[in-house]
């Protein structure tokens, strides 16, 4: 049947020119290279999707499609799935500048949220997001940052125990209603004001969902040392239980050249056993509010009044001045190293054009009268390659779903540069190390089960992309070009982007994180699953059923067998994705004989569990079951 948000001139013969028997599929995307995520070599193959799922993989031979798309000379990946999103509300229904970099989904509040959790918790914020349609898909983490502001306010004090367990309770209540992690910028105030322990503390409650602490790094004066900053990240997720994540990781200038450093640091806490992770964007330029990172902490106390009020007395001013300025020497190097996007110049060419002559007086009097984004070089090309290449860095953004036009080019050209820079032009990753990075990596940092590679019973998130010339167009003084490469982009199985072309289509939903979607590493050893016998209600039908599956090291995907018999109907496995597993836990996607696709977990610690011991989950379509097994 051939829906009204395609393209007729796209669509090619469906069943009345198949041979008799051959499959017919809602899309067929044909003749492409598959790079599907696991960071195996890609293979040529084609990808059927039915419904909102991946249906099968390999030469389809005669089957027929609604819509068929011609991926030759193109690879065809997972949609890109970006971990550090500060999507706008009025944007996402469209996510143009999203959906050209090949990205299907964004998790909002990275840097701790700016939209709040004390009277907007993550649900009402995504309803709110979704009000008129969703482009791309949408997750949430719980904002420290908002979480601190809501009850503890602007001003530097120490929270009460009663504060303390008003905090948690806020964490707590958001990761049981699908937070994908907790997200935080301890380089903001008034966060910047929380102790560590503090902090751990206050997220510790995580702990039990067994997911993430993806935090800005906090970089203190007098040595603005990104080094400390990161090494408290990683203690504040040891200590909480929680995976630390260092967000947009970088080294200011003044420890520019030390990122294998940092690289063995982090190596060293995963082979001890506290896997660290990390994401990152192809820029050595940074972006926030100008006034953000540069006015000292104690002069930002109490909020942008109390700052005001101190910028008006000359006493106060004269000491502002003279730690803005070292935090600018800290942060860009010095007045040559700031962009105003706003203004669409450096801060030099500004200064001229205004006939300033003192770097911080301008800024200062920039910050007490609007305050735009400031874009910062912060590093080396040498620094960010070695981060790129630690094998848990994610490709991210730092961006997100925008109609903003004066911005950091990364809103519009952050993975394609990724691609067309660091792959294809320097060689830094290959191509499917690259995928991996941007697909099936920030899937299990988040948990994600069914999204993040293409397999059997995947949901249908695709990208497809042209590795000669994927490539970004956005530049500091022109950031609002799109990036070009990407012909083709699924949401949930429908066509976003189809032959170059916005479809409109806002398939895009909210999704919620389950207490059985820890994070995971992807597999690196030999594992397996077996239930031998198990009896599980799936929307009002009793199954029994069996599942035997393994996978080793370096095999692509399980194998084995999953059995499900009711009153009515047998069923079978006919194709398995990978197996991911963590301690104490498995869960993988597949196909059915009857043509759905399953989701399967089994999980001994799942904190929403009505029971003790091991649980196991299934989901078929929108239906599921939980039952208790030995």
């Amino acid at each position: 049947m051939t829906r009204s948000w395609l393209f007729p001139f796209l669509l090619f013969p469906t069943a009345a020119s198949a041979a008799p028997g051959a499959p017919h599929y809602d899309v067929i995307i044909r003749g492409g290279t598959i790079q599907d995520g696991t960071g195996k070599p890609g293979f040529a193959g084609d990808v059927a999707v039915a419904g909102d799922r991946i249906a099968k993989i390999g030469d389809l031979g005669g089957a027929t499609a609604d819509t068929v798309i011609d991926a030759r000379g193109q690879f065809v990946t997972p949609g890109f799935i970006s971990v550090h999103s500060h999507a706008i509300r009025d944007a996402v229904a469209r996510s143009e500048n999203m959906l050209r970099q090949g990205v299907t989904t964004e998790i909002i509040n990275a840097d701790g949220g700016y939209s709040g959790v004390g009277g907007e918790e993550i649900v009402g914020q995504l309803a709110d997001f979704a009000k008129n349609g969703l482009a791309v898909n949408l997750g949430a983490y719980v904002g420290f940052n908002n979480v601190w502001q809501t009850v503890v306010g602007e001003d530097e004090r120490r929270p009460t125990p009663a504060q303390i367990a008003e905090m948690r309770e806020l964490v707590q209540r958001n990761l049981a209603a699908g937070a994908w992690g907790v997200g935080a910028g301890l380089d903001y105030k008034p966060a910047y004001f929380a102790t560590q322990d503090e902090v751990i503390r206050i997220v510790s409650p995580a702990r039990a969902w067994r997911t993430l602490f993806s935090n800005h790094d906090r970089v203190t004066p007098p040595n603005f040392s990104s080094m400390a900053g990161i090494d408290e990240t990683i203690a504040i997720g040891k200590g909480a239980g929680l995976v630390p994540v260092i967000t947009h990781i970088k080294l200011w200038p003044n420890e520019m050249g030390r990122a294998r450093d940092v690289v063995e640091t982090m190596r060293a806490s995963t082979r001890a056993g506290d896997y660290v992770a990390a994401d990152i964007y192809p820029y050595i330029h940074a972006n926030t509010y100008l006034g953000a990172l540069i006015i000292p902490s104690w002069a930002q106390e109490g909020g942008r009044d109390a700052l005001l009020k101190r910028l008006a007395d000359p006493t106060q001013r004269a000491r502002i001045a003279v730690e803005t300025t070292a935090a600018i020497k800290a942060r860009a190097g010095g007045p040559d190293g700031l962009f105003l996007p706003s203004k669409g110049k450096e801060l030099t060419d500004y200064m001229r054009e205004t006939g300033s002559t003192d770097a911080t007086e301008t800024v200062l009097k920039l910050v007490e009268t609007e305050n735009p984004f400031g874009i910062f070089r912060f590093g080396s090309e040498e620094d960010l390659t070695a981060f790129l290449q630690y094998p848990d860095t994610a490709i991210a953004c730092d961006c997100g779903s925008t109609n903003a036009t004066k911005v950091h080019p990364r809103n519009y050209g952050a993975f394609p540069r990724a691609f067309g820079r660091y792959v294809r032009e320097r060689g830094a990753l290959s191509w499917e190390e690259a995928v991996r990075k941007a697909t099936a990596l920030p899937a299990g940092m988040l948990g994600m089960v069914d999204r993040g590679t293409i397999a059997p019973g995947m949901v249908a998130d695709l990208t497809v992309f042209d590795p000669k010339t994927i490539i970004d167009k956005a530049t500091f003084v022109e950031p609002a070009q799109f990036a070009v490469g990407v012909s083709n982009v699924l949401v949930n199985g429908r066509p976003a982007i189809l032959a170059g072309k916005l479809t409109e289509a806002k398939s895009g939903r909210r999704l919620f994180r389950a207490g059985d979607m820890p994070t995971y590493r992807m597999g690196a050893t030999d594992r397996g699953l077996t239930v031998r016998s198990f009896a599980i209600t799936i929307d009002g039908v009793r199954y029994k059923g069996a599942i035997a599956l393994k996978q080793a090291a370096n095999d692509r995907l399980a194998s084995g067998s999953l059995a499900l018999a009711s009153a009515a109907a047998k069923l079978s496995l006919s194709g398995a994705g990978p197996l991911f597993t963590a301690p104490g836990w498995s869960g993988f996607t597949g196909r059915l004989s009857n043509g759905e696709a399953i989701t399967v977990t089994l999980d001994a610690a799942n904190p929403a569990a009505a029971k003790k011991g091991r649980q196991l989950t299934i989901r078929i379509g929108d239906r599921s079951g939980v039952t208790s097994v030995p």
